[in-house]
């Protein structure tokens, strides 16, 4: 066998690592593959290219994409088409922020132990909590977390969710739960889109752990979240709220409406869609709770010369240590991203983060008045909202049909709520961000009243 120029392995090399594995044939390495899912043939690889060739031919596929640069998007549902300033990523490309690590060795990584900090930073301000984490993978998995938590705090084995939590979330809380042996019962949303504060009460017990609620919710709408902090308090449960933190350029901080638990994604502060991933979760919590919280903490001391320092701290709750006892196994995960977030918050500052999100408020409830003038098109929820809406369409509309004939006029359509939940059968999940402008809001309305015929 010749070695290749970029896999530096001899037949020897070869031999010699099958010898110490104890086996003959590298196939004998596959046995436990049933051989009805092998692939037996070659793989269809085409012939080398040049750099430029290679280039030409890259282009070309991801020319094939519906992105955001060719399309007006319409479409939510957690991932968002917001504005991502230029110099974000040519901060994010410094080698010692693209290549980090986990910052064992303080001495050595302040810099990038000060960027985490500035994000806790952050997210502890946007959010009224008094400690916060490193981030997470993103949003959903930080709500499974949330749950964890709060059954390990409480020792009860109960987790009350609301059904206008995103789906997806839902399932990994479900996950979670699962292996935690925990059971987990849904709360119905009332008819103008949020969560039924007499059916949650109903649900609520002494084995309650936690109470799991999202707002602006899956539908957009904004829920009464003092109400349900009372609500889940009554019965001794910790409150939980995800939340979109661009909103909360607006809203009042969680933290002073009574949660206990706040968790969210951070995608809306310059990370890009990118096909659903990757993004950047958060967690912060009140500080009755700070040793029982997932991920990496960042804290601020001084050294022995009197200077400002920034080391890793807690970290008696995490893997390398604790092992299988840890709160998480949350490792060096979303650092990268969430120095895009601490980049597009120190960019935006305050009033421009207050600015972005009167935009996004105001350009979706335009678009839904101008979605709503259309015959047959009618709004679902009646509830306040930040800026995602429900719209329902005529009786018999495909809104998969409807969404390939506006993506020809230069539109991606809502999310086909039925997909989600039966009842909800030809209704279209509409976002709308500061990126769309009023003539894209009204070409969208005119688009959608033509496939509606």
């Amino acid at each position: 066998m010749m070695m290749h120029r970029y896999l530096p392995m001899t037949e020897e090399d070869r031999k010699e690592m099958l010898a110490a594995v104890g086996v003959a044939q590298v196939e004998e390495l596959f046995r436990d593959i049933p051989e009805q899912v092998r692939l037996k043939r070659s793989l269809q690889v085409s012939e080398r290219m040049d750099e430029r060739s290679l280039l030409r031919y890259m282009r070309g596929l991801s020319g094939k994409n519906a992105d955001f640069d060719q399309y007006a998007s319409f479409l939510g549902a957690g991932l968002y088409d917001h504005h991502v300033p230029v110099v974000l990523n040519h901060v994010l490309s410094r080698s010692e922020f693209y290549t980090a690590y986990t910052p064992y060795q303080p001495e050595i990584s302040q810099g990038e132990l000060q960027a985490i900090f500035e994000f806790q930073s952050y997210i502890c301000e946007l959010t009224g909590m008094a400690v916060a984490n490193a981030s997470m993978y993103d949003g959903a998995t930080a709500l499974g977390e949330a749950a964890a938590l709060a059954a390990n705090s409480s020792r009860r084995k109960r987790i009350v969710v609301s059904e206008a939590v995103h789906p997806e979330a839902r399932q990994i809380v479900a996950t979670v739960a699962s292996g935690l042996s925990l059971e987990v019962a849904v709360v119905p949303c009332a008819k103008n889109g949020v969560t039924d504060a007499a059916k949650l009460r109903e649900a609520l017990d002494s084995e309650t752990a936690a109470v799991l609620v999202q707002s602006p919710n899956f539908f957009g709408c904004i829920e009464d979240v003092r109400r349900l902090a009372d609500e889940a308090h009554s019965c001794g449960a910790l409150l939980a709220l995800s939340v979109n933190p661009l909103a909360l350029g607006l809203l009042e901080a969680p933290g002073k409406l009574g949660a206990d638990i706040v968790v969210g994604d951070a995608q809306p502060f310059g990370i890009s869609a990118s096909f659903g991933g990757p993004t950047c979760g958060f967690f912060a919590v009140s500080e009755a709770h700070m040793r029982k919280m997932p991920g990496r903490i960042v804290g601020q001391t001084v050294d022995r010369d009197g200077k400002r320092g920034f080391v890793l701290t807690l970290q008696a709750r995490e893997q390398h240590i604790r092992r299988e006892k840890a709160t998480s196994n949350i490792c060096s995960n979303q650092a990268l991203l969430a120095l895009a977030a601490s980049v597009y918050l120190s960019v935006m500052g305050k009033q421009g983060l207050q600015e972005v999100a009167k935009q996004n408020v105001s350009k979706s409830h335009y678009a839904q008045q101008a979605l709503t003038a259309i015959p047959g098109v009618e709004a679902v929820h009646a509830a306040p909202f930040f800026n995602e809406f429900a719209v329902r369409l005529p009786a018999g509309t495909s809104i998969a049909a409807v969404n390939e004939q506006l993506l020809e006029h230069g539109y991606i359509g809502g999310l086909d709520l039925g997909q989600v939940d039966a009842a909800l059968t030809g209704c279209m999940l509409v976002a709308v961000t500061e990126c769309r402008t009023r003539e894209e809001i009204d070409g969208f309305a005119r688009a959608l009243e033509v496939a509606l015929g």
